[in-house]
């Protein structure tokens, strides 16, 4: 059953259509999906959702996709790991990662484009495309060929070789184009208009792509037993991913399957080469002045993030904070989560990583919170930012000796000292 009663302007509050639309053509303020609330909060149950599929789609009612049968690879309910070792390290009492490096193509985007090309397949689209950093278009790609649509996605010249691999082994058209994700990002909404037949899904879909984010909150809240979290921690690029998290929070309570409303403080994680948004909150000001990204950093790399204000908004509403951290720090962020908690993290995984040390070094992240980390893909995608920073402990000779004298004694004393 579908509970979508239409789209609805973010600023002026004008009401559309369920169609392919992403801005109001009254104030350009952004259109997102509006639900029926009370007949949605009789028709979901705990129950429900645990005799559901072990993925996204366990939330179906709570998705603007009413079909049996979505383009679904196996996103979703992704481990909620307990970081015990992490958390030790950095005096808190319960720390919790969200592990989205689990997903079939390795990130958090699946969950996304599970969506949007479930939906352009209903609105008719045939074709799939988008503008990536390289995790979009890896899913775009995938999702595509399961459900036999063509793609087509554009990426920066510069992306990591791991991103570009594996979306091109999909077999779908992949276009580098000579500039930055925002340069790629303007050229999709040119064609957008020119190609109105194809399903961009961070923009003319991007309505219901979006809402993909929110069936991380879902799962993050029934992992804990039905209970919020006291503070997140969220990577941003567009914005969007945290804004949705937020909402994901409070639909539970709306539909009754959180008892309270969940006072969930929300703070955000960029690399200091790309930082519009933490810019934006260390100044104290609503401005989100565009940066040219110089960061290890790509998935994060949006310098004019489309959602940037009502991330901006979202992080002081509910009391947290944005952090921007250097790539130093970030590949110190990936080390540390690999090595307290055995999660290779991609770069974008590092900063929030690396953001959560520090907002925890500003008390921002408070030692007797439940706090909750989103990794949001996997380290196999980015590993020439760590080429020089780790490799072999020791070449030796295939002998004994060279083995003690390499590092022997020292696995001795370690071993010890543990």
């Amino acid at each position: 059953m579908d509970f979508v009663t239409g789209l609805r302007c973010r600023e002026c509050g004008r009401s559309y259509p369920a169609e392919a639309l992403h801005v109001c053509d009254f104030c350009f303020g952004p259109l997102e999906v509006a639900y029926d609330y009370e007949r949605l909060a009789a028709a979901v149950s705990k129950e429900a959702i645990a005799a559901g599929p072990a993925s996204m789609w366990r939330y179906r009612p709570l998705l603007p996709v009413d079909d049996p049968n979505p383009i679904d690879l196996g996103a979703g309910w992704t481990p909620l790991v307990r970081a015990d070792r992490l958390a030790a390290e950095l005096g808190l009492r319960e720390l919790w990662i969200k592990n989205d490096t689990a997903n079939p193509t390795g990130s958090f985007k699946d969950r996304v484009v599970s969506v949007a090309l479930t939906k352009a397949r209903q609105l008719g689209f045939k074709v799939a495309a988008c503008a990536s950093t390289g995790n979009l278009a890896n899913s775009v790609a995938a999702h595509a060929a399961r459900a036999g649509m063509a793609s087509v996605v554009f990426i920066p010249e510069d992306l990591e070789r791991a991103k570009v691999v594996t979306t091109a082994v999909y077999g779908g058209t992949v276009v580098a184009v000579r500039g930055t994700y925002d340069d790629v990002n303007r050229l999709c909404a040119e064609l957008t208009s020119e190609r109105p037949d194809w399903a961009f899904v961070n923009v003319n879909v991007r309505t219901y792509y979006a809402e993909g984010s929110k069936t991380l909150a879902f799962e993050v809240a029934e992992q804990l037993g039905w209970q919020a979290p006291d503070h997140v921690v969220v990577p941003v690029a567009s914005g969007s991913q945290l804004t949705k998290v937020r909402k994901g929070f409070a639909e539970l309570h709306q539909v009754g399957l959180l008892p309270e409303p969940p006072a969930v403080r929300v703070s955000g994680a960029q690399a200091a080469g790309c930082s519009p948004v933490a810019q934006a909150f260390a100044d104290g000001t609503d401005a989100i002045r565009p940066v040219r990204p110089q960061t290890i950093a790509k998935s994060l790399a949006i310098g004019n993030p489309a959602d940037g204000w009502y991330a901006l908004r979202a992080v002081r509403e509910t009391g947290g904070a944005l952090a921007a951290v250097s790539d130093e720090e970030v590949l110190e962020g990936i080390r540390l989560l690999a090595r307290t908690e055995g999660i290779f993290a991609e770069t974008a995984g590092g900063v929030t990583i690396a953001s959560l040390v520090r907002l925890v070094q500003q008390g921002v992240v408070r030692p007797d919170e439940r706090v909750v980390c989103f990794v949001t893909g996997h380290g196999l995608k980015t590993v020439e930012a760590l080429t020089g920073v780790v490799g072999p402990t020791a070449t030796i000779a295939p002998t004994l000796e060279a083995f003690e004298e390499a590092v022997g004694a020292e696995l001795d004393a370690d071993r010890r000292t543990r």
